[in-house]
């Protein structure tokens, strides 16, 4: 038996990929923050969108493939609510701590999986998420104190923006999931890209702009999109669950690696509270509810 058939082997790189793909993605919002005093947050979200739907574009042609009128409209939705998603979260991204923003936005696949079930167990789950949000948004702590509510808003409204990608992207994934991507991204930069451009204007093609701009685009978009489709088939979705409840974590630890982000003890707490109401909700989910939250930032 080689190496690469080796049963373990076979289950350790899904789950390798995945972790990447989560690292990537919050270290492409580290990327995106230091863009944000040349062109803003809605500058930001406009290139990096402008750029990625390119790559995919030029490397998937989903033209080529055609696609039904019913899935167009849950495309449709899909790319729309995936590019308002990305704005509301540089928009907070820009106002708070990059781990408190992925916590609070992770609201979205979280709630879409608890509302799937209608046990008591996941009333604990439940308990554990609400404390882990008034830890975030009443308390803080004595540097720095309550979360920026505006900040906050931008971030659970991404959350909701995420819930919506959750339900219409299974929907128009079911055929093509690579083609479905694809498209909803385009989507967004159309939706999106206009927008930037009337408030940056052409700055956001500034020549300095570009190659950091096109790192977020492919640490945000194009390589962890890529290694979630190679990996997603591969994994259990009770695993694919449970990894990606640590995506606050992670988000946590590049604002600190790569911002210096500093959080208080009660801060930390309450994203480890919101992970645990994410992982028990996925491990004690019946088969028929599946806790699928693609990648989305």
């Amino acid at each position: 038996m080689s190496v690469a058939t080796h049963p373990f082997v076979q289950r350790a790189w899904p789950v390798a990929m995945l972790v990447v793909a989560m690292c990537s993605i919050q270290s492409g919002a580290a990327v995106a923050k230091t863009l944000f005093p040349q062109i803003g947050a809605t500058g930001t979200t406009s290139i990096r969108l402008i750029l990625a739907a390119g790559l995919l574009l030029l490397v998937m042609q989903p033209w080529r493939r055609r696609i039904s009128r019913r899935a167009w409209k849950s495309t449709l939705i899909y790319g729309v609510s995936l590019g308002i998603m990305n704005l509301m979260f540089y928009q907070a991204l820009a106002r708070i701590p990059l781990g408190i923003a992925v916590a609070l936005e992770f609201t979205g696949p979280l709630a879409v999986a608890m509302l799937s079930s209608r046990r008591w167990l996941d009333l604990v789950w439940v308990a554990f998420a609400v404390s882990g949000l008034i830890l975030l948004l009443l308390l803080g702590d004595d540097h720095s104190g309550p979360v920026d509510p505006v900040g906050a808003a931008f971030a659970l409204g991404a959350g909701v923006c995420w819930a919506l990608y959750i339900l219409f992207g299974q929907k128009a994934g079911a055929i093509n999931g690579a083609q479905s991507a694809t498209l909803g991204i385009t989507i967004a930069a159309v939706v999106i890209a206009p927008i930037g451009l009337i408030e940056v204007g052409p700055a956001i093609f500034a020549p300095e702009i570009l190659p950091f701009a096109l790192a977020v685009a492919v640490l945000s978009t194009a390589l962890p999109y890529t290694l979630e489709m190679i990996a997603l088939p591969r994994l259990p979705t009770q695993t694919f669950g449970t990894l990606m409840s640590l995506e606050p974590a992670v988000g946590a630890l590049s604002g600190l690696l790569f911002l210096s982000q500093q959080l208080s003890v009660l801060q930390w707490l309450a994203i480890a509270l919101v992970i645990v109401a994410s992982i028990g909700t996925t491990l004690t989910a019946r088969a028929k509810e599946p806790f699928e939250a693609p990648l989305p930032d």
